[in-house]
């Protein structure tokens, strides 16, 4: 008879990868794990590159750079002290290959990795997937570099086929009414969209055309807020309760979003409640106004490489903490409406991130967001 297997206290294969953020490298990059997910990462932990059986280990990991690329694998080394090579190290990294001053250990003690070396290998989802300790006991320099070699591709590290839990549902606006909301689009012009970034603790809003290349014009006018919502109420939210079991009752941002090829539209991978001032965010919502145009598809690079597009006058609906990327548009212009929705558990979340807002930022203003105004709300259990 077989023996029952038991659970470990320590991290084993599934686990979720221990999450850390705002960890510094040699280079002086920031690098926070939650975003870094949708690809292979290996986390090389290195006590001491004065030691020789560390080195060599680091020698063999990196003879495999030529894998180390952003779409495939990324490989970190967490370094204990100052190493000796410190410039050198810091002149070699890129984005796919980086160095981070773990001096005071706390990444180390999250993955039970001080004071010897290891190797831990992430999945695209973020998960264990392979765990090693390196030196005498343990798995030799050359082994680790084998093992990375034979990582298969992005699409098909789970063994199956994966698909993201995006919804997609037809027909939440009108054509009419999409040809509209584009002709106020083109009357009124859209100014730069930026991202949320934290900084000291407080969020704010920065333009980096690298990361993000997108304008937005912000709508206003109370009859034409209303009829959105309107639209959403009816067509989505009954939707988004069916399939994911949860009702929003408010809807933050009313604006419509260009991705023009003429500037190279697009938006780098992820996650929409990271933020100080976005961690109320339950659900993203993309509705397509046109269909004219190439490229500008949504991505889940933890779900593979797949594309994904809302119908025109459709919406695609997933949870605010998928990673996801818009891909370049190479063609024409691409019109959408993005709010976000959440629910009456949120509001005092958002009350809150007024506080956390750099001075400057547009502050919320209760009442304002709410999908069904003749309601006095209750909070739900969802």
């Amino acid at each position: 008879m077989q023996t029952l297997p038991q659970m470990s206290n320590e991290l084993m294969v599934g686990d979720q990868a221990p999450l850390f953020y705002d960890a510094r490298t040699l280079a002086d990059a920031t690098i926070n794990l939650s975003t870094v997910g949708g690809r292979w990462v290996v986390l090389c932990f290195l006590p001491s590159l004065s030691d020789e059986n560390n080195v060599r280990a680091l020698v063999a990991l990196l003879s495999e750079a030529k894998l180390f690329n952003d779409d495939h694998l990324v490989f970190y080394g967490v370094l204990s002290q100052t190493p000796p090579e410190e410039k050198r190290l810091a002149d070699v990294s890129h984005k796919a290959l980086g160095f981070i001053k773990d001096y005071s250990g706390d990444i180390a003690r999250l993955y039970g990795a001080v004071n010897a070396p290891h190797m831990v290998v992430i999945n695209p989802m973020l998960q264990i997937y392979a765990y090693f300790k390196i030196g005498e006991d343990g798995a030799a320099p050359e082994q680790l570099a084998a093992f990375i070699h034979k990582l298969p591709a992005v699409e098909s590290y789970a063994g199956v086929s994966l698909s993201a839990p995006a919804l997609i549902v037809p027909n939440i606006f009108e054509k009419e009414f999409c040809s509209y909301l584009i002709e106020q689009y083109t009357l009124n012009g859209g100014t730069d969209s930026g991202f949320m970034l934290d900084q000291d603790g407080k969020t704010r809003t920065v333009v980096d055309y690298s990361l993000k290349r997108r304008t937005d014009f912000n709508i206003i006018e109370p009859e034409l807020r209303q009829q959105m919502r309107a639209r959403i109420v009816r067509r989505l939210v009954p939707a988004i309760e069916r399939y994911f079991q949860y009702k929003p009752t408010r809807m933050d941002r009313c604006l419509v979003s260009c991705y023009d090829s003429v500037t190279g539209g697009h938006f780098s991978r992820h996650r929409d409640n990271l933020n100080a001032g976005a961690r109320h965010r339950r659900f993203a919502v993309t509705i397509n106004l046109n269909r004219d145009y190439d490229g500008c598809d949504l991505v889940f690079p933890e779900f593979g490489r797949r594309h994904y597009r809302a119908p025109e006058a459709g919406a695609v609906v997933f949870s605010t903490s998928a990673l996801h990327e818009v891909t370049p548009i190479t063609r024409g212009t691409r019109y959408a409406f993005i709010p976000f929705l959440y629910g009456e558990k949120d509001v005092e979340q958002r009350r809150k991130n007024n506080a956390l807002l750099h001075k400057g930022e547009q502050l919320y203003i209760d009442g304002e967001d709410r999908l069904f105004p003749e309601t006095e709300y209750k909070i739900s259990d969802n």
